[in-house]
């Protein structure tokens, strides 16, 4: 919404992801994965599509926490497009400080329907598969469903996402991002532009509240690693609720030309909880990525 005529959205982890990465805090979408709204123009629907991506951040962070364990990440993923409107994704990632080369890889099936100028919606399913030599280290393997609900007021674009994460317990979250997209003038034969779509996120999810003989702290409770309820010692009470993760902003910049698209986005986490051991997050996130249209 608010972009050129028949720009199509990519989902590389979820969803995408919605990852933000940014959740890589990308996401992800949304969240802030490899999850980016890339955009590739188009004069006409297509009834078939198949890109190519790649690209590394320098934290993966999936749902307010840190999938990658703070170490810089690469990605390469593969997407076929059914009439601009389901997508089946298939992702790899590679992180520099664990082995083995492949540490994860992600499945992502994703629908979008814009009904007017003013209102859109999306749906999808993603699973991500951790190798079994990490998965102590890293987290669970798990599946999270996603359902976006999209308005643009012309002005901004916001978008309300609620998602469930399915893997030894069952989580809740819910997402509400505001963006405002804009694009220089096309160049190089009417082939090439830059664009812009900073952005604002809120995301809300399980936390656990940990009360001890010297107070209070809050702290996020990772979906796909959840928290260990007997950490700390017996005077220590564990209390998990729903509640406020994180904001998280971003700048992507996107430079599109035909067939490819490269994207930087540098953005910054901000915790709503005290204590961002182990899982959390809080500072700056950079992600650089590239799209390529192959029919």
């Amino acid at each position: 919404m608010g972009k050129r005529v028949s720009a199509i959205g990519i989902t590389v982890c979820s969803v995408l992801l919605q990852i933000n990465l940014i959740n890589a805090s990308a996401q992800a979408p949304e969240d802030t994965i490899p999850g980016k709204d890339t955009l590739f123009i188009i004069e006409k629907e297509e009834v078939h599509s198949f890109y190519a991506g790649t690209g590394f951040g320098t934290n993966m962070v999936y749902l307010g926490t840190t999938m990658s364990q703070d170490s810089p990440f690469g990605f390469a993923s593969l997407t076929y497009g059914f009439m601009d409107h389901l997508y089946l994704s298939v992702t790899g990632y590679t992180l520099a400080d664990f082995s083995p080369f492949l540490a994860y890889y992600s499945l992502d099936l994703s629908f979008n329907h814009t009904f007017n100028s003013w209102f859109d919606i999306g749906l999808s399913l993603s699973r991500y598969n951790v190798s079994e030599a990490l998965r102590d280290t890293l987290f669970n393997s798990f599946t999270y469903a996603n359902a976006t609900l999209g308005f643009d007021w012309k002005i901004l674009y916001t978008r309300i996402s609620a998602g469930e994460l399915f893997s030894e317990d069952d989580y809740f979250y819910l997402q509400v991002r505001n963006s405002r997209y804009f694009e220089t003038p096309s160049f190089a034969g009417d082939k090439a532009f830059f664009s812009f779509d900073p952005y604002i996120n809120l995301l809300l999810g399980p936390i656990v509240s940990i009360e001890t003989g010297d107070g209070t702290e809050t702290a996020i409770s990772p979906g796909y690693k959840p928290w260990k309820r007997n950490q700390g010692s017996s005077t220590t009470k564990y209390t998990e609720k729903f509640g406020f993760n994180e904001i998280d902003f971003g700048l992507p910049i996107d430079f599109s030309y035909d067939f490819f698209t490269v994207e930087i986005e540098p953005g910054y986490v901000l915790p709503l909880y005290s204590d961002i051991w182990p899982a959390g997050m809080e500072g700056f996130v950079f992600l650089v990525s590239a799209y390529f249209r192959i029919f």
